[in-house]
């Protein structure tokens, strides 16, 4: 299983790795710490290379992660997904017909327990689950939650990328340049 096609969904964590994403064939890629001045170039380089663009909302800086900035950005650019932790941006997002990524960490198993509870109240499109690296934990929060899961963070090699996909994530998030290069769809 894989999201959109994609076995992995490339990270940019900042913004002077944007034009790197040009080389790659893969349609989608997520951007993490984008200053708020720098969304409109990064939007107009997705729509040039016929890129979708996941904005971690969270993580604008010069933005108030909040429904109002929710709809700010979902009008103003319109993101294929905003991802986020809270629960206020999933839902105002999915209200402007957005893909919503429900960001989750998982510490222990009341953490497990409460975000199932949340899961349930924001009914994301996919859950962003951190860390990716426990299968067990993936296979786990599938069986209950019967949503497509992302896995992210700490995912450094080939191997741990298909165990999660064998755990059931239906894609694994990484800034890993390395697994760009493996997993790049149609590599030029």
């Amino acid at each position: 299983m894989n999201f959109k096609g994609q076995p992995i969904i490339p990270v940019i964590g900042e913004m002077k790795d944007v034009d790197k994403l040009a080389k790659y064939s893969y349609s989608y890629f997520a951007i993490l710490n984008a200053h708020i001045s720098r969304l409109k170039p990064v939007f107009q380089f997705a729509k040039q290379h016929e890129k979708l663009l996941l904005l971690d909302i969270d993580l604008v800086q010069g933005l108030k992660a909040d429904e109002y900035a929710t709809e700010y950005i979902c009008q103003e650019f319109n993101p294929y997904g905003i991802i986020s932790t809270k629960p206020n941006v999933i839902m105002k997002a999915k209200q402007k017909g957005v893909q919503t990524f429900q960001r989750i960490f998982l510490l222990d198993s009341k953490s497990i327990e409460r975000s199932s509870k949340l899961i349930e109240r924001t009914d994301p499109d996919y859950i962003e689950l951190l860390p990716g690296v426990v299968p067990k934990i993936i296979r786990q929060f599938n069986q209950q939650t019967n949503k497509e899961i992302i896995a992210s963070g700490f995912i450094e090699t080939i191997e741990e990328v298909q165990q999660a996909i064998d755990a059931g994530a239906t894609t694994i998030t990484t800034s890993s340049k390395e697994l760009w290069d493996y997993f790049n769809p149609n590599p030029n």
